[in-house]
């Protein structure tokens, strides 16, 4: 049976939206078939403010690949969009991030899930609102809207429709 798995989309270089979408299309041919789009969100960069402002977006996928293969699709897709690592924070093309994978809790050097800052980033919880309300953090056990209610990051968060 395939897995739910909720997938932060973000860039901040070139034609934002585009950017999206082509991750998109990676997605659905190297992981699997999305199952519901949140609108595009901008918001001020995070972390390292001295920046362009993100485009984000939240998708939902269904795969059969196990977590760590998904991670490595992912980063694939990052590594074949142009993205470079070079420092923490940075201005990036694309950043693809997994939030939750079904209900799983997975604690590893290079993957935990659910994402440890999804009740730190409004631009995270606002589109996970949009598509899924009700959902509960596995660890936290409290809703997407009640952790938006209680999250403590002031930065503006703005639709830009699409999807």
């Amino acid at each position: 049976m395939p897995h739910l798995v909720y997938i932060l989309l973000g860039s901040n270089q070139g034609n934002l939206a585009q950017q999206l979408d082509n991750a998109c299309l990676a997605i659905e041919n190297q992981i699997g078939s999305i199952e519901n789009k949140s609108s595009f969100y901008q918001t001020a960069a995070w972390g390292n403010t001295q920046q362009a402002a993100f485009l984000n977006q939240v998708i939902s996928v269904r795969t059969n690949l196990a977590p760590n293969e998904t991670l490595e699709k992912l980063l694939g897709i990052e590594t074949q969009m142009g993205r470079q690592r070079i420092e923490k924070w940075e201005p990036r093309i694309i950043d693809l991030d997994i939030l939750f994978y079904d209900n799983i809790i997975l604690k590893e050097a290079q993957l935990i899930i659910p994402h440890p800052y999804i009740q730190d980033r409004r631009f995270t919880l606002i589109p996970l609102v949009e598509m899924a309300p009700q959902m509960v953090h596995p660890l936290l056990q409290l809703s997407m809207e009640k952790l938006l209610e209680i999250c403590p990051d002031p930065l503006m968060v703005e639709k830009m429709g699409g999807n």
